[in-house]
């Protein structure tokens, strides 16, 4: 590939031979279904949460006709219902439910962004150049690279990729001719210094068209705390700068207020630093904020974390601003700002984990609410939709054996799920960056029939043997940190992906056989000596 970046006047790209164009909403009609897996910086610092969205049909607004959107998303342990009114130019959400608030702002910034370049009234041809340029200082003009084939959990796609320069990374988005939204975007935010971290990140999930009756009918919402009236608006942070107590981290807190009342929130800035710079912000923080008992009793009485239906909470920029919802009743409480480690969000942190404990007095008393729900009917049980290496059977999603799709059998049968993290990152970084490539392709065919030949058996072996599990577990963590590396290759570019992999092999020869042969060769050299 013509590198399209090395200057920001002279442009070398166009997919010269796609005469197509393209715009954001083309080809949307009453009876389109989408969901979609996605994230944005501005919410939660990119936390991933689904939404689902069926062109119900035409609302007049104003003097306007928009789309009408019936419109739900699953977040965490939540369910949120609603509404929302797209325009038929340029498909951003412009009212509806006011609970899709946050949701409507993530869609449009994300999926919806490109609109701002490619729309009904200016479509955009797939052979130009570019389509613009993003309008901020430095701002790096919108690239039409090439056709790529790509896999997302709604299937195969023939797609354009666009792309543009941001913070130093690539930020893509995959485009369908045709096709209303995007399929894919994964993009960056632009930073000075340090590791760039998402803007937004999406994939389509599913897209069924022609749905004559809203298939959303009689889902249950399941809606967070709600925050009692009286709660205060204007207050003053408690502003707090220690160290860990490891000394690890540096960590600026600011929360407040100062005294939080029960049935309320607590509004917290959680900055982490290195404590020999404290002008450098931490990048890809898990971490969690704990209550615990006078004694520090672990596990904790609450996990932040776990009430979100998350293992941990992640920080991809070491800067943190969250709403903590006050379940207590009046008294001091114990809060734990506990660190896990710095590492990608789908890899465990091999490092032991920090905290800090910050006090707070409570005033007030909290009577539990009960939540607000929409009156249930029968609900429809929907057809799962499976990962890249999985297949639907019987109802379930169980492991392909068939091709390069196969399951990770032994790091499954060591972390317990096929939807353990690191299990997820394992299969991720196969679909995504190594078979993105055709020497990584001829790679997985190969080294397929080694894996299978005997992972069945360890696998086997860990079901049976609680302590050989540990020992699997022990010895294949600081592998598949190693393989994070993978992360920095470009999907698709065969010099990366053939470059980083072998780096990574080799990382990995020095640490299971170099490093443990010097090693031995050493103790028995100076046994030997001692003769």
């Amino acid at each position: 590939m013509q590198n399209a970046f090395a200057q920001t006047d002279v442009l070398t790209e166009g997919i010269k031979d796609n005469p197509g164009s393209w715009w954001v909403g083309e080809g949307l009609k009453k009876g389109d279904q989408f969901s979609y897996r996605m994230c944005h910086v501005d919410f939660r610092e990119c936390s991933d949460f689904e939404m689902n969205i069926w062109i119900e049909g035409d609302i007049s607004v104003g003097t306007e006709t928009k789309w009408l959107v019936q419109t739900v998303v699953y977040d965490r342990i939540y369910v949120i219902t609603g509404t929302m009114e797209l325009g038929k130019i340029a498909p951003e959400p412009t009212g509806g439910s006011a609970i899709l608030s946050k949701y409507r702002g993530a869609f449009k910034t994300s999926i919806i962004w490109l609109s701002a370049f490619a729309n009904a009234n200016e479509p955009k041809e797939f052979s130009k150049p570019s389509w613009g340029k993003i309008a901020n200082i430095g701002g790096q003009q919108i690239i039409p690279q090439e056709m790529q084939t790509i896999t997302v959990p709604a299937g195969t796609y023939e797609t354009a990729l666009i792309a543009w320069k941001t913070g130093g990374q690539t930020s893509r988005v995959w485009v369908l001719d045709e096709f209303p939204f995007p399929i894919k975007g994964d993009t960056f935010t632009h930073v000075s210094e340090g590791i760039p971290p998402p803007e937004y990140q999406f994939e389509l999930l599913d897209y069924k068209e022609n749905v004559q009756t809203n298939p959303f009918a009689g889902i249950e919402a399941k809606l967070p705390d709600v925050i009692k009236e009286g709660c205060p608006k204007l207050y003053d942070l408690v502003d707090i700068k220690r160290t860990s107590v490891n000394y690890a981290y540096l960590l600026e807190v600011k929360y407040g207020p100062k005294n939080p009342l029960s049935g309320c929130a607590i509004e917290w800035f959680i900055n982490f630093k290195k404590p020999a710079d404290q002008t450098e912000f931490l990048n890809q923080v898990q971490y969690d904020i704990w209550l615990v008992d006078d004694d520090f009793t672990i596990p904790p009485l609450r996990s932040i974390a776990n009430e979100e239906g998350s293992d941990f909470l992640y920080s991809p920029s070491g800067q943190v601003h969250r709403n903590t919802f006050v379940t207590e009743n009046a008294g001091t409480s114990h809060y734990v700002i506990w660190i896990y480690g710095l590492s990608p969000k789908f890899v465990v942190p091999i490092v032991a984990p920090d905290y800090l404990q910050i006090d707070i007095p409570l005033s007030g008393s909290y009577t539990p609410t009960p939540t607000p729900t929409l009156k249930p009917e029968p609900k429809p049980v929907p057809e799962p939709t499976c990962r890249p290496g999985t297949v639907l059977k019987n109802g379930i999603c169980v492991v392909d054996q068939q091709g390069n799709g196969g399951g990770c059998l032994i790091a499954t049968a060591t972390y317990g799920s096929e939807l353990a993290p690191q299990v997820q990152f394992l299969r991720e970084i196969r679909d995504n960056t190594v078979l993105s490539t055709s020497s990584g392709t001829s790679f997985m065919n190969s080294f397929n029939q080694f894996y299978y030949s005997f992972s069945p058996t360890i696998a086997d072996w860990e079901r049976q043997n609680p302590v050989f599990k540990e020992a699997t577990k022990l010895f294949i963590t600081p592998m598949i940190s190693s393989l994070s590396i993978m992360t920095l290759a470009d999907n698709g570019s065969e010099t990366e992906v053939l470059a980083f992999g072998i780096s990574v092999i080799a990382l990995n020869l020095g640490m299971y056989i170099v490093a443990p042969t010097a090693f031995a060769y050493k103790v028995h050299k100076h046994c030997k000596s001692r003769k």
